[in-house]
């Protein structure tokens, strides 16, 4: 049974979704007033591992993923830019959706934004005021009363008192007490703002997420996730206004993804030690910065260097290395399928039922590629049956869906391949004559391309270092 670590207990627990087979998720998305970074990419692809795997073992998913579209930040950056925020966030939004799509993230069942909750968000801060848990400061901005909610710190594992010392010495005079939180913000010159009850102005941060995924997913639903930087205040102010307003268990099982790390600190953009998806991708393929981020395990720190994601490129080669070759397209029985994977299948689920452990995983499928190079030549039809396993199975982590050839020769030009096809031929005539001097210096004629080869009982095959 699928088991997942819930922040909320501390422990794994076995999953049981509220209605079955069907799954109920949200996960906190992009403040979209800039490009995506890795650490903002590294959430995504863990919750999409996790869509693609729930999927895969017969759930319906309905997943939503929201755009948080106005925030002080937004506004700031806009102002500076000296642009409306509908195009900057629409310029973001845009360059958002093309770096998942390369980096193969599959698209939520919804995408709300924040601008088109507006309505519910009110509704909800209607009904906190009503039964007394928000109040109106003196300045017309409405806060959540955090004494009001008894179990509020819960989600951080702390006291409020411990909390009430750790927040900020300047704290809103307007505010009663230094933990409570704006709900919704008077209006501002020159500022985007809605009609309410209390004026015009603007909804508060945390609203939103309670607001959008109630309204897709209902009161109480079964996961929520997003990065660990979310837990608090975010996440537990979520729990707060959410359950203040219903009454009801707001969300059963809380996923936290763990920080990517830059010489042990936590990659963001505040402390400007960041990289964009797009300065990644420049230097990396797509593929190699995905199987990166699923290496590790989501709730772990990931280090983000070029020698770990030299070592996902030299991982993903060795995979495609093994499928090169084998035509997977030849339909197999499934008696056959069967019998030659059950043990693998078995390991690989295991290790996906224990809170999503990408990293055995991944163990099962190198397990899986060794094999195949072991029997390739001996047994090609139980090779092409762990093969076709092995490439559905990678696709629940998002990789090896490439065309072999296509990923071990990408950036390659038509002239390049033709120089390298040429040396490589001679290379060949070299060895047969038995000329090892000259094959040597051909082999490293080609390191010095960037080309890697390997002899083997077809020929010699190449790829990209």
């Amino acid at each position: 049974m699928l088991k997942i670590y819930n922040t909320l207990t501390q422990k794994k627990e076995s999953f049981k979704p509220l209605h079955d087979k069907k799954v109920g998720l949200y996960v906190c998305g992009m403040t979209v007033y800039d490009l995506c970074h890795i650490g903002h990419a590294r959430v995504l692809v863990a919750f999409d591992v996790v869509v693609r795997y729930l999927q895969s073992q017969g759930y319906q998913v309905n997943y939503v993923r929201n755009i948080t579209d106005i925030d002080d930040k937004i506004i700031k950056r806009a102002q500076e830019n000296n642009e409306s925020l509908s195009d900057l966030t629409g310029r973001m939004i845009d360059a958002m959706h093309q770096d998942f799509s390369q980096l193969n993230i599959l698209s939520p069942t919804h995408e709300p934004k924040a601008t088109e909750a507006i309505a519910p968000m009110i509704d909800i801060i209607q009904t906190l005021m009503e039964k007394g848990i928000a109040y109106q400061s003196d300045n017309g901005d409405i806060f959540y009363a955090v004494d009001k909610f008894k179990t509020y710190g819960e989600l951080a594992h702390q006291d409020l008192e411990k909390l009430r010392r750790g927040s900020r010495v300047a704290v809103e005079l307007t505010k009663k007490d230094a933990l409570d939180f704006v709900l919704w913000k008077q209006a501002k010159p020159n500022e985007p703002s809605w009609d309410s009850p209390w004026g015009k102005g603007r909804p508060g941060w945390h609203i939103e997420c309670s607001a959008m995924s109630m309204a897709a997913l209902g009161k109480h639903f079964d996961i929520h996730g997003g990065g660990l930087d979310l837990v608090f205040p975010h996440h537990q102010n979520e729990i707060a206004q959410s359950e203040g307003a219903t009454d009801k268990k707001f969300v059963n099982t809380w996923m936290h993804v763990g920080f990517v790390q830059i010489n042990r600190q936590k990659m963001s953009k505040s402390l400007g030690n960041f990289f964009t998806v797009r300065d990644v991708l420049a230097e990396y393929p797509a593929e190699v910065v995905r199987y990166f981020l699923v290496a590790s395990h989501y709730r772990s720190p990931i280090h983000y260097s070029q020698e770990n994601l030299q070592a996902a490129q030299s991982a993903l080669q060795r995979f495609y290395g093994t499928l090169r070759g084998l035509n997977l397209n030849i339909a197999l029985q499934d008696s056959d399928f069967a019998a030659d994977i059950r043990d693998y299948q078995n390991k690989f689920k295991a290790a996906m039922d224990d809170d999503f452990n990408t990293p055995e995983a991944l163990a099962v499928l190198f397990d899986v590629a060794r094999e195949i190079n072991r029997i390739r030549e001996s047994d090609s039809k139980q090779a092409l049956a762990l093969a076709t396993f092995l490439k559905q199975q990678a696709g629940i982590l998002g990789i090896l869906q490439q065309n072999p050839e296509q990923f071990l020769k990408a950036g390659v030009q038509a002239d390049q391949s033709q120089t390298i096809e040429t040396l490589i031929a001679a290379r060949n005539k070299a060895r047969a004559e038995k000329n090892w001097a000259e094959a040597d210096k051909i082999r490293d004629e080609l390191a010095n391309l960037g080309v890697s080869i390997s002899d083997n009982a077809s020929g010699t095959d190449w790829h990209r270092m």
